[in-house]
C-alpha cells in the first residue's frame, strides 16, 4: 500500500532522508521511529505530497505521489503533530468541511462524525469554537476530521501526544479497528511502549538512514546476532523495543 524507492531529501548540503526504501502492506500498522531530527516528519511530508523529494519515488495504493498526486491524496488522511485547524469554526463545522472536501455523502458523514465524536468524548463540546479547545481536544477533533472519509492510508505524527490515558487508549482501539477493515497506518511516536503494543512492524531511522525494520521478534533476533557474546533465547525475548532503539541509535 505504501512503497518508497531510494526516497531522498536534501536541504542544501544536509541529507535529511537518505535513499529510503521500504514497503508497508494493506491493513498494517507500521511504526516509524527515530530520535529528534532523524527524518521522520520529512519522510511523512514527502509521502503525503507536502514536500518534493530530491530524488527517488513513493507510491500510495499504486499512485505516484508526485505524478498522480490527486489520486494519491484522495485515499490518504494526515494528522500532523501540531494541529493546524480553523479555530473560528466549531468542531462539527470543521469535520463537516473536511467531509465535504472529500465528497462524503452528507448522511454518511453525519453518522460517521457522531460516532467518532462519541468515542473521543467530544460530543458535548462539538458545537463550541475550536479556539476554546485544549491541545488534546484539538488533536481529537483533527483525528475525527481525518477519519470521517475513511481513508485507505493514515499518516499520523505523534497521534497520542497531549492526550489523557483514556483518550490515548481509545485512539489505539480506533486505529486497530480501522486496520481490521483494511486501512494502513503509518505512524511516528516517541512513546515506544505504544509502538511495541500497537505496531505490526517498525522501522528505525537515524540520521536520515533506515537502520532497522521488522517485527519486535525479528529485531530482537537481529540484535542477538550482532552481539559478540552468546545470548540465550530468554534474554533475547526480554529485550524491549526501547532497549533495541536505544542501542541502535547510539551509533
Amino acid at each position: 500500500m505504501i512503497q518508497t524507492t531510494h526516497l531522498t531529501k536534501y536541504f542544501g548540503k544536509l541529507c535529511a532522508v537518505d535513499s529510503l526504501t521500504l514497503q508497508v502492506e494493506a491493513g498494517e500498522i507500521f511504526g516509524f521511529l527515530g530520535p529528534n531530527g532523524a527524518g521522520k516528519t520529512t519522510t511523512i511530508n514527502m509521502l503525503t505530497g507536502l514536500l518534493k523529494p530530491t530524488s527517488g519515488t513513493a507510491t500510495l495504493g499504486g499512485y505516484d505521489i508526485q505524478s498522480q498526486s490527486l489520486q494519491a491524496k484522495a485515499i490518504l488522511g494526515l494528522m500532523p503533530d501540531t494541529p493546524q485547524i480553523y479555530e473560528t469554526l466549531t468542531g462539527r463545522q470543521f469535520v463537516r468541511l473536511v467531509a465535504d472536501l472529500y465528497e462524503v455523502p452528507p448522511q454518511q458523514s453525519e453518522d460517521e462524525m457522531e460516532d467518532l465524536l462519541a468515542q473521543l468524548a467530544l460530543a458535548d463540546t462539538a458545537d463550541e469554537l475550536i479556539k476554546s479547545y485544549s491541545y488534546g481536544m484539538q488533536k481529537k477533533i483533527l483525528l475525527t476530521a481525518v477519519l470521517v472519509h475513511h481513508p485507505r492510508i493514515l499518516f499520523l505524527d505523534e497521534p497520542t501526544s497531549g492526550l489523557d490515558p483514556r483518550s490515548a487508549r481509545t485512539v489505539r482501539h480506533i486505529l486497530q479497528e480501522r486496520c481490521e477493515q483494511g486501512c494502513t497506518v503509518f505512524l511516528t511516536t516517541h512513546i515506544l511502549e505504544i509502538a511495541e503494543r500497537l505496531c505490526d512492524r517498525v522501522g528505525i531511522i537515524n540520521k536520515g538512514q533506515l537502520i532497522a525494520i521488522g517485527t519486535l521478534s525479528e529485531l530482537q533476533q537481529e540484535r542477538a546476532r550482532l552481539k559478540s557474546a552468546p545470548t540465550d533465547e530468554a534474554e533475547v525475548r526480554r529485550e524491549t523495543l526501547e532497549d533495541i532503539f536505544l542501542a541502535l541509535t547510539e551509533i
